[in-house]
């Protein structure tokens, strides 16, 4: 299964495109459940709003320390099938059966019930989200390749996205009821799972780095990795960055319907809408930083974004065509947040290998998604307890008073504002920029050359890592 093919710097599509295929069931499902799950439990099954946002709170704090421990264990596997192949390979199963519990859950489920299957369903999407990272991040060595790779990788996810989205949209116009819509999003959603998850493993090729030195655990490197200033700056961007969309995210349904008082599938139109732009806004996004670095990039779009939210209020009440290029704007602009933290992450996974010899990007994503998670348990676990304090009452479409109405609007937004504006400012001064990182990879190269080839892996389909050089013409 080895191969002795180069591994240079500019990946065919094909490639790129075949290892992206899983982002299809995570952009659905990050979408899915973020947004249509807590109102499907609060309004459709009857759980209160207190309970919806307890349990997801609770999880995320039980399951904060997962992560961490699965990136410690995937920087240690070394197997015949690869590194990250194969824990993609474990997390599939364990997400197939959270969707299916938690998608076509029946009335008269309590508390219990959601905290048991959804720590199930974080379990599983931590060891694929995890694993896919890390392996895109090993892909290419690259400064602005991996740009590239994580905005296809967005792009992708994007447009998994918008095909759940386009599900409540399909069902009202076929004269579906709206309770219909969640268990129609968990069908799509576990057969893709499935079919994705074996074109990454079957078609990717998989390269693990040569670590030069010694093989016993280190408490002391990894307490170095955890206080290093750069990752300490992107874990806290990735909370506000998690945390501002994701606020806006819990209270999308109950602001769009019951204070713009749009239709709820004139709603998913628009939130279709907010979507679709980050299919052209990753690419765009990923073209801007090869021209004018990451950091720069990400504090342009977190500007641009902010601004952009203040003009919901101005849309007038259920005028969709003057809501759309308001919503496209958002929606372009957010894309390039996540993009362009785990491509940055990507960039000190080797700054850490070449000063501590080993591979630990597997932990840097860990301590990325860790942020997410925490920022996640925030973004439900406080606004909907804060909705129902203010009076707020998730079954009276229509019918609450304007105080709680007031609430809302203020709620939706002024938290988005407020963290994704500090998620820009974490990388003021960002200084791990093109110029330094090919110095890096200058030193590491130098070195891995003064050492047996590290094993590069083909796809379980017999197709080696090929790829061109960097000005060359790419076989897309």
């Amino acid at each position: 299964m080895a191969s002795t093919t180069p591994d240079r710097a500019w990946l065919p599509l094909p490639t790129v495109l075949s290892f992206s295929a899983i982002s299809l069931p995570l952009g659905a499902l990050a979408v899915a459940v973020s947004v249509y799950l807590p109102p499907f439990f609060a309004s459709q099954l009857g759980v209160s709003l207190t309970v919806v946002g307890a349990a997801w709170a609770t999880v995320r704090l039980l399951d904060i320390g997962v992560d961490l421990v699965l990136g410690v264990i995937m920087d240690r596997t070394r197997t015949p099938w690869g590194r990250y192949r194969v824990w993609m390979i474990i997390g599939g199963p364990i997400l197939v059966v959270s969707v299916y519990q938690l998608f076509l859950a029946k009335a008269g489920i309590g508390a219990g019930y959601l905290i048991f299957w959804l720590l199930v369903y974080y379990l599983g999407t931590s060891i694929i989200g995890l694993a896919h990272s890390a392996w895109g991040a090993t892909l290419t060595k690259s400064y602005d390749e991996r740009s590239r790779v994580f905005g296809v990788l967005a792009a992708v996810g994007v447009t998994g996205a918008v095909a759940v989205l386009l599900i409540p949209i399909l069902a009202s116009s076929l004269g579906f009821e709206g309770g219909h819509t969640v268990p129609n999003m968990g069908w799509f959603i576990l057969a893709l799972i499935p079919l994705t998850l074996a074109l990454v493993c079957w078609r990717t090729p998989e390269t693990i780095a040569r670590e030069v030195a010694a093989s016993q655990f280190e408490l002391k490197d990894y307490w170095a990795l955890l206080v290093k200033p750069d990752l300490l700056r992107l874990f806290l961007a990735q909370m506000a960055l998690t945390l501002g969309p994701g606020w806006m995210s819990a209270l999308y349904v109950f602001f769009f319907t019951d204070s713009r008082q749009f239709s709820g599938e004139e709603a998913s139109i628009l939130l279709l809408v907010y979507v679709i732009a980050g299919i052209v806004g990753a690419p765009v996004t990923a073209r801007v930083a090869q021209k004018f670095s990451k950091h720069r990039t990400l504090m342009i779009t977190t500007t641009a974004y902010s601004l952009g939210l203040c003009g919901v209020l101005i849309v007038p009440k259920g005028n969709v065509p003057m809501a759309i290029p308001v919503m496209f704007w958002c929606g372009f602009m957010a894309a390039g947040f996540d993009l362009m933290i785990r491509a940055m992450l990507a960039d000190v996974g080797d700054e850490v290998r070449l000063d501590q010899g080993k591979e630990r990007i597997s932990l840097i994503y860990a301590l990325n998604t860790l942020a997410a998670k925490i920022a996640s348990a925030f973004a439900i676990g406080i606004t909907f307890p804060l909705l129902a304090r203010f009076g707020y009452d998730a079954t009276k479409h229509g019918a609450n008073t304007p105080e709680a109405i007031q609430a809302l609007e203020l709620s939706y937004i002024v938290g988005p504002i407020v963290f994704v504006m500090l998620g820009g400012a974490c990388v003021i001064g960002w200084r791990l920029d093109a110029e330094k990182h090919a110095e890096i990879r200058r030193q590491l190269d130098h070195r891995d050359a003064q050492y047996d080839e590290a094993p590069i892996l083909e796809s379980l389909a017999g197709e080696p890592a090929h790829v061109v050089m960097p000005g060359s013409k790419a076989t897309d």
